[in-house]
């Protein structure tokens, strides 16, 4: 029996059961629990920047579901709220890395002040900050690559006589009379 992933990460065998219940006459019934819990995953998958059809998708529901979700009073209320909360945050941490910055500079003026024991250290250190945490490091990359291939001892001889005619032809190499060719 194939098993899916939920949401979470918990692995199922079957849809969930608690999402389809019916009233006796066959009418869906409606677990206020279950709604608000609904209602939760979409707006938290809205914020983690999915689409509206990647989270019906996902989440097994049409897309007009969670329309209505995130446009209701109250998703709107909770989105708004819980994108405050991130944009505090945020502003926390821009508050740390410029004071490790103001840090970073003030230990450069050392350096630059005092012959100071340990101050290659404390450079380091500073670059680190500087460059990599308020994201002024230039991007670097390492490409590598390789070639390997075999040649006959006729193809070497070929390729020799061919760098031979080349350099003669640049004036690279003079033939001088009663010389040998080795």
């Amino acid at each position: 029996m194939s098993t899916e992933t939920s949401l979470y990460g918990f692995e199922f065998r079957e849809p969930d059961a608690r999402r389809e219940r019916k009233n006796e006459d066959g009418s869906r019934k409606f677990d206020i629990k279950q709604l608000w819990q609904r209602s939760h995953e979409i707006l938290n998958l809205a914020l983690l920047g999915y689409k509206q059809t990647e989270i019906a998708k996902q989440l097994n529901i049409h897309p007009q579901t969670v329309c209505n979700t995130l446009n209701s009073s109250l998703g709107q209320k909770s989105i708004s709220g819980k994108r405050k909360s991130r944009d505090e945050e945020y502003e926390v941490l821009q508050e740390d890395i410029l004071e490790l910055t103001r840090k970073s500079l003030k230990t450069y003026h050392e350096i630059l002040d005092d012959e100071m024991e340990g101050r290659k250290l404390k450079k380091e250190t500073a670059d680190t900050v500087v460059l990599e945490l308020s994201g002024l490091r230039v991007p670097t990359r390492i490409d590598s690559r390789s070639m390997s291939f075999s040649l006959s001892p006729e193809e070497i001889t070929a390729f020799k006589q061919r760098g031979m005619e080349a350099a003669k032809a640049a004036g690279k190499i003079v033939e001088v009379e009663g010389e040998s060719k080795g």
